[in-house]
């Protein structure tokens, strides 16, 4: 998950397109994301492992001081913005000022989640390169992307005269009331900006990574049906009528029969009925009351629907009103409210011709075996690394132990030359690091580094030419 958006750096950084090689910059900015990996998944873990459900406004905050010192030693000018007008979690601003006249960019993500501090859902779990826990892709792994491509940049001097704002919101979907206030930062930063990344997570398609140029819309609703209330025995009678959750449940079912048609997604996320049925002030609880044998007088569900055209969302909510206040069951009545939140950014012409520009753009980035000459200068840095690591002492390889890695054919590229070279580091006695230790079958390295380590991705998608 992580690989996939780390090449993020060479496109933050500019870097000039190269299709025969790496340029030194681009060189230095992979090195500086392979070297950044597993510090990165530790980030990951501690932002994840801190609860930030979106009404969890003090959890949001926190993920914010994580990233602060991670902003700032990167030479960013920090700023909490708090959302105590729109009862929402604040905004995590950084600027970073470079050279004047230069492309002007503007990073977005943000720091929230849909797991709220009582959901079952709360914790980092890792197996090998796959780690999930909530928001581990949206959007914190989003956020720890874009610090390791802005440290790799650092790294290759491609920071320094950049232009560069972040803004990491609170709460991406329900920004709250007034949206004046809630969003004025964002809108203002976009305005500033001559291109703005976005960082959630990737969109894929058949196992390709896909480039977004259309974004739908994101509308909530809350349907409320009611009904007699009374003794179960006179269920369905005259007198009684049906209840309110078979009025509610008849509508769900005509949404989903009624309502699919392309690139709309429409959902019931949150229902209770009863005796009693009240939504919490966050709009993310049901409290219900009532008994078996009493037929409910209410009955509430929540949901939303996304849309790709501002035409389709009025054509949805039309119909959807439609079905709601026609062919009630008897003895009941139903309404729904819809709340519509940001807007649809539908595909045009433009959007396209931008994706096709930058189809033309991408760079492959050549597998390991490919390139022969970084094994070594590789294998270097990692003696190096794990010899300090360990407190052992820096050994350096034999003529033939270089022989047999330059042999190798690394299908699972840097990480698992990172991975044989630790250990043989960790594993060395004598005053060199010998070839034997590096391909007898007695010390499994090439086995244990190819089965712990997917192939690393090798693809790097420039979005931006200077």
């Amino acid at each position: 998950m992580i690989r996939s958006l780390l090449c993020a750096a060479l496109l933050l950084g500019g870097a000039p397109l190269a299709h025969a090689a790496l340029s030194p910059a681009e060189r230095r900015i992979g090195e500086r994301v392979e070297a950044g990996y597993e510090p990165t998944v530790a980030l990951l873990e501690k932002l994840v492992n801190q609860n930030s459900g979106s009404m969890n406004l003090a959890g949001v905050k926190a993920v914010a001081d994580m990233l602060r010192p991670q902003f700032e030693a990167l030479g960013f000018t920090v700023a909490w913005k708090p959302m105590d007008a729109a009862k929402r979690a604040g905004h995590f601003i950084a600027t970073h000022k470079g050279r004047p006249g230069t492309t002007k960019m503007l990073l977005i993500g943000h720091l929230d989640t849909v797991f709220e501090p009582d959901s079952p859902f709360q914790t980092f779990r890792r197996d090998g390169d796959f780690a999930s826990g909530p928001g581990a892709a949206d959007n914190k792994g989003g956020v720890a992307t874009m610090l390791l491509a802005l440290q790799a940049m650092q790294a290759a001097g491609t920071l320094q005269g950049a232009n560069i704002d972040v803004v990491l919101t609170g709460d991406e979907e329900d920004s709250g009331d007034p949206l004046s206030v809630a969003r004025a930062d964002l809108i203002a930063a976009g305005k500033r900006a001559d291109v703005a990344l976005d960082f959630e997570g990737l969109s894929q398609q058949d196992g390709k990574d896909m480039g977004a140029i259309a974004r739908r819309s994101s509308n909530s609703w809350t349907l409320t049906a009611t009904g007699k209330s009374g003794h179960s025995s006179g269920i369905f009678s005259a007198k009684a009528g049906d209840g309110a959750i078979y009025e509610i449940a008849r509508i769900i079912t005509r949404f989903r029969q009624d309502l699919p048609e392309p690139n709309l997604t429409f959902n019931v996320g949150l229902i209770g009925g009863g005796q009693s049925a009240e939504v919490d002030k966050d709009g993310v609880r049901i409290a219900v009351t009532g008994k078996t044998n009493i037929i409910p007088p209410i009955a509430v569900a929540k949901g939303d629907f996304r849309t790709l055209s501002e035409d389709q969302t009025r054509r949805v909510q039309a119909k959807m009103q439609q079905i709601v206040e026609q062919d009630h069951l008897p003895g009941t009545s139903a309404t729904i409210a819809f709340d519509l939140g940001y807007p649809s950014m539908a595909p045009t012409p433009g959007n396209r011709a931008l994706l096709d520009r930058l189809n033309v753009v991408n760079l492959r980035l050549p597998a390991l075996r490919e390139r022969p000459g970084d094994i070594g200068v590789l294998a270097d840095h990692f003696i190096k690394k794990y010899a300090a690591a360990n407190g052992v002492p820096e050994r350096p390889m034999s003529a033939r132990a270089r022989q047999a890695i330059s042999a190798h054919r690394w299908p699972g590229n840097v990480r698992e030359l990172e991975n044989a070279i630790e250990r043989a580091a960790i594993l060395s006695e004598s005053e060199e690091i010998s070839a034997e230790l590096m391909d007898s079958p007695d010390t499994v390295i090439w086995d244990e580094a190819e089965n712990r380590l997917h192939a690393q991705k090798a693809l790097m998608e420039f979005l931006l030419t200077q």
